[in-house]
């Protein structure tokens, strides 16, 4: 496969942004991929931030371990003691918030672009509400198990997915309009919730509270495999469209002209991320505000217009990574719940992005 450079004729989806460096490898076939360098390179040192946060994650608890020993041990090469506490006990935990992130940073970048507006989140939409509703539903009326509520939170989420988009529809779903609608929706929900809460009794709605924080703490392998069935199957479908979203960011008209099926392709993505985001919800809890900031911070590190939906994969996953390392080590013995910590950061980013948008008049 050789690289060669990308013509000016070729960059039919938009105009890159000043000083980018695109490239197009091309294989046998007519295969082609077109590659940014600095897109390519932060996703590089994304993965290896990630990576080396999970190694120092793996390493933190009531019994400290060396990264140094956390990789011997990942190798196979550790003491029966770090064995059993790396593999069984930490591994699983940091996996899960690996996949979580992924998928919210992913989740975040499809329905940003969708509705070509940032503020265009699960958070904000009300796919999590929907999914809080769904586990509260199990917990508080059918004291079901862990097994009932995952699967509750999953039915609860794809409702509300697909109430927002029957009721935001009107030829085609548009920008604000599916925002506008999301945020009715999660007031509702938000009702709900509170409904739910004040009947449960004290048993229920302490269990409700503690699901509603977004928490990694005991989570196992019966968390993972799920979590990471979903990923593998949806992650290649949403990068297989990226260049279809890239057209709908352009705008409708544009992406019909250019031969994109519109809202077949929009319907596709939309319920790829609102699966994506419920997963992570059965997995962990509703995180908050993951899926709102990773694609931006990723279009700020990439400095690329489009839709950034792996480079925000992998901020999703570096985000709640170093979340769940403050919340260990950042408050001393008092160890929060990592929904707490994003919560947290969260809010004061929602607050400067928005006083962003409005300097510059999009709000």
């Amino acid at each position: 496969m050789t690289a060669t450079p990308l013509a000016p004729a070729d960059t039919t989806a938009r105009t890159p942004v000043k000083g980018a460096r695109l490239r197009a490898l091309r294989g046998p076939g007519g295969l082609s991929l077109r590659v940014e360098g600095r897109a390519l390179v932060t996703g590089a040192v994304l993965a290896a931030v990630g990576l080396a946060l999970a190694v120092v994650l793996i390493g933190t608890g009531d019994f400290e371990i060396a990264p140094a020993d956390v990789v011997r041990t990942l190798l196979g090469n550790g003491s029966p003691a770090d064995d059993f506490i790396v593999n069984d006990l930490r591994l699983p935990r940091v996996l899960v918030a690996v996949l979580v992130g992924a998928a919210l940073g992913m989740a975040g970048a499809v329905f940003q672009s969708v509705s070509r507006n940032p503020l265009g989140s699960p958070d904000l939409l009300g796919f999590g509400y929907g999914s809080a509703v769904g586990a509260l539903v199990v917990i508080v009326l059918f004291k079901g198990g862990a097994a009932e509520v995952a699967a509750g939170a999953v039915a609860g989420g794809v409702l509300a997915g697909a109430a927002v988009y029957l009721l935001a529809y009107r030829q085609g779903v548009h920008g604000y309009r599916l925002v506008l609608v999301g945020i009715g929706c999660s007031a509702v929900l938000v009702a709900v919730i509170q409904y739910l809460i004040a009947k449960a009794q004290l048993v229920e709605a302490t269990r409700a509270m503690v699901w509603l924080t977004g928490s990694l703490a005991g989570r196992d392998w019966s968390q993972v495999w799920p979590l990471l069935a979903t990923c593998a199957l949806l992650f290649p479908l949403v990068l297989g469209q990226n260049r279809a979203l890239r057209m709908i960011e352009m705008g409708d008209d544009c992406a019909y002209a250019l031969g994109v099926p519109v809202e077949r392709t929009r319907m596709l993505l939309m319920l790829a991320a609102v699966l994506l985001t419920t997963a992570a919800a059965a997995a962990a809890g509703p995180i908050s505000f993951v899926a709102l900031a990773a694609p931006q911070l990723a279009r700020r590190l990439t400095r690329s217009p489009g839709p950034n939906l792996l480079t925000g994969a992998l901020m999703g996953a570096v985000l709640l990574l170093a979340s769940d390392l403050a919340s260990q080590r950042a408050f001393g013995a008092d160890q929060l719940p990592v929904g707490v910590v994003t919560g947290l950061v969260g809010g004061v980013y929602l607050l400067w992005l928005l006083v962003t948008e409005r300097r510059a008049g999009r709000i």
